[in-house]
C-alpha cells in the first residue's frame, strides 16, 4: 500500500528564493528609475520573504480573516476590529520598511521608486495589508492642505513603528490612515454622498453612513461629507484626545471575495467629530491627492500579482513533466509562459516609471495622465493574466494550499479599487480635456522611443490624430488601451533587451495579435525572456 502513495513528479514550494534577484526586470528598473540605494535593503527584504515562514503567515492571515467585534464582555460598544497575529507581523515588517511613508519620510531622488521596489515585493507575498499601507501613504499629501493638521499627524504618520490598538494619536508611536469615501446611492459618484457636516466649535459634527471604509483599523480616516459651502473633505480620528471613543459605529465587515486578510467596513458616523481639510466644497479636489497615489498603488499591487503568478507558473514547469518531457521544455507551453513574462515585465517598468514620476514635480503633466492610463491598463489585464497563469498548473492551480487560488481572488480587486475601469477611463478624457499639456507630455515620454519599431510609430501617429479631435465618450476604453500598449512599449524598447521589446511589440501591437497568452510569432527567444524571471 506504500507504494500508492509515492508522490513523484510534483513541483517543490518555491521557498528559499530572493524575490528581488530573482526579478530581474525589477533590479534593471531599480537602476534607471534612480532607485538603485534600494538595492541592499531589497535583497534582504527579498530574501527574507522568501522563505517558507513568510508563505505560510500569508495563508494564515487569508485563512483567519479579521472579525468585527461590536462590544466588549460588559457590554459597551468598542467597534475593534481583531487580526490574526499573521497580519501584524506583515504590518509590522512593512512599517519597519517604510512602505508606508518613506518618501516623506526621507525624500530624496527615487525615494517613490524605491518604495514601489519594496511595496511590490511585500504585496507579491501578502496583498492585503497593502491596503492600510497604501492610505497611510497616500494621506500625506491630502493633508497639507491643513497644515496645522498636518503638522500634528504627519510626525506620527511617517514614523517607522507600527504600534496598533486604539489610544489617542498623542500617546503613540506611529498611526495608520484610513478612507471612507463611497456611500451605498452613489459608488464612484462621490458627490451624491449624503452624510453630513455641521460645523461645531474647531471641528464638524459628521453624521451619515459609508458603504466602505478601507482600513477601519486605523487611528483616523480621510471622510468626505456635505458641509455647508458642498462636499468637503475631513479627517476623522477613532480616539479623541481625551482617550474617549469618537462617534464611529461598524455596522459590518464586508465578505469580500478577495483580499480577506484586510477589513473593509461599513461605518455608521453619530455626530463624530471631525476637522476640516482644505476649504468647504473643495473635497474631491482635496482627496484627489490621496486618489492618484493609491492607484500609484493599484498598478503597483497588480504587478507585483502578476509576477507571483507568472513565477509560480514558470517554476511549476520546471519541475513537471507531461508526456515524456517537461513543461518548460514543451513549445506550446512556452508560448504561453514567455507571454505571461512579457505581460509582468511590461507592468513592471510601467509601475516603476510611473513611480519615477511621483519623484518629479517638473513630471505633473505625465504623471496625471499615466496614473490613470496605467490603472486603468495594468489592472485591467491582472484577472486574466491571474488565471492564465493558473491554468498553467492546472488541477493544483485551483487548490487553496497554492497561491495562486488567492491570487486569482485578488486581481479584480485592483481594477475595482480607487475607480473602475469605466470611471478612470472618464478621468483620462477629463485630463485631456481640462489640461491638454498632459496629452504632450505623455506622448513625449511614448516618442522617446520614435524610430525604433515601426508599429508603434503607426499607434504614436494614429494617437497623435485621435488626440487631436473631439473624443467620444464611448471611445474612452480602446483610447486608453492604446495610449497605455504604446507606452510600454516605448518603455521596453527603452530599458529591456530587443529580444523582449520586440516580442512584445509583435504580439501587443501586430495587427493579427492574438486574444490568448501564447499567441507569439515564430523566432521569439522565449527561453531567454522566461529566464529574465526565474534563473537558473
Amino acid at each position: 500500500m506504500s507504494h500508492t502513495h509515492e508522490v513523484v513528479n510534483q513541483s517543490p514550494p518555491m521557498v528559499d528564493r530572493n524575490l528581488f534577484t530573482d526579478n530581474v526586470p525589477l533590479v534593471e528598473a531599480s537602476t534607471w528609475a534612480q532607485a538603485g540605494f534600494v538595492g541592499q535593503t531589497a535583497t534582504e527584504l527579498g530574501g527574507l520573504l522568501g522563505q517558507a515562514t513568510w508563505a505560510d503567515l500569508a495563508d494564515r492571515a487569508h485563512r483567519y480573516p479579521p472579525v468585527l467585534r461590536t462590544h466588549d464582555r460588559s457590554g459597551n460598544r468598542v467597534d475593534e476590529v481583531d487580526f490574526h497575529p499573521a497580519w501584524h507581523e506583515f504590518m509590522s515588517l512593512a512599517v519597519s520598511h517604510g512602505v508606508h511613508s518613506s518618501p516623506w519620510r526621507d525624500p530624496q531622488p527615487g525615494a517613490h521608486a524605491a518604495r514601489a521596489v519594496l511595496f511590490s515585493l511585500l504585496a507579491q507575498i501578502e496583498p492585503g495589508h497593502g491596503c492600510p499601507m497604501s492610505m497611510t501613504y497616500a494621506s500625506v499629501p491630502a493633508l497639507t492642505a491643513n497644515p496645522e493638521l498636518s503638522a500634528q499627524w504627519t510626525p506620527k504618520i511617517t514614523a517607522p513603528v507600527y504600534d496598533p490598538g486604539l489610544r489617542p494619536m498623542a500617546d503613540k508611536a506611529g498611526v495608520l490612515i484610513g478612507m471612507a469615501m463611497t456611500e451605498k446611492q452613489g459608488g464612484s459618484d462621490v458627490r451624491a454622498g449624503t452624510t453630513t457636516a455641521t460645523a461645531v466649535g474647531d471641528g464638524y459634527l459628521l453624521r451619515g453612513h459609508k458603504w466602505f471604509c478601507s482600513a477601519p483599523m486605523s487611528d483616523a480616516f480621510l471622510v468626505l461629507a456635505q458641509a455647508p459651502g458642498g462636499l468637503s473633505c475631513f479627517l476623522l480620528p477613532r480616539v479623541l484626545p481625551d482617550g474617549t471613543r469618537n462617534a464611529i459605529r461598524f455596522q459590518r465587515l464586508k465578505d469580500k471575495l478577495g483580499n480577506r486578510s484586510n477589513a473593509s467596513a461599513e461605518p455608521e458616523f453619530e455626530d463624530a467629530l471631525a476637522f476640516r481639510v482644505g476649504d468647504e466644497g473643495r473635497g474631491v479636489a482635496t482627496i484627489i491627492e490621496m486618489v492618484n497615489h493609491t492607484r500609484l498603488d493599484c498598478v503597483i499591487g497588480s504587478a507585483a500579482g502578476m509576477r507571483q503568478a507568472t513565477v509560480e507558473a514558470l517554476w511549476h514547469a520546471r519541475h513537471r513533466s507531461a508526456f515524456g518531457q517537461r513543461l518548460w521544455d514543451q513549445p506550446l507551453m512556452r508560448q504561453v509562459l514567455a507571454d505571461l513574462c512579457l505581460e509582468v515585465e511590461a507592468a513592471t517598468v510601467t509601475m516603476m516609471r510611473l513611480a519615477a514620476a511621483y519623484d518629479d514635480p517638473q513630471q505633473a503633466g505625465f504623471r496625471r495622465l499615466a496614473t490613470a492610463v496605467a490603472k486603468y491598463w495594468v489592472c485591467k489585464r491582472g484577472a486574466g493574466h491571474a488565471a492564465e497563469a493558473l491554468e498553467a498548473l492546472g488541477g493544483n492551480g485551483y487548490i487553496e494550499e497554492f497561491p495562486l487560488a488567492r491570487r486569482y481572488r485578488e486581481q479584480p480587486l485592483m481594477s475595482i479599487w480607487e475607480g473602475s475601469g469605466n470611471v478612470v477611463c472618464l478621468d483620462v478624457l477629463r485630463a485631456i480635456a481640462t489640461n491638454p499639456a498632459t496629452i504632450e507630455a505623455f506622448m513625449a515620454e511614448v516618442e522617446l522611443a520614435s524610430g525604433v519599431d515601426a508599429r508603434l510609430d503607426r499607434l504614436s501617429a494614429s494617437l497623435r490624430r485621435r488626440l487631436g479631435g473631439p473624443i467620444d465618450q464611448s471611445a474612452a476604453r480602446r483610447l486608453t488601451e492604446d495610449l497605455a500598449l504604446a507606452l510600454q512599449a516605448s518603455l521596453l524598447w527603452r530599458y529591456s533587451p530587443e529580444s523582449v521589446a520586440a516580442a512584445f511589440s509583435a504580439a501587443r501591437l501586430g495587427g493579427d495579435r492574438g486574444l490568448t497568452y501564447g499567441d507569439l510569432p515564430d523566432g521569439v527567444d522565449v527561453v531567454g525572456i522566461m529566464s529574465r524571471h526565474l534563473p537558473e
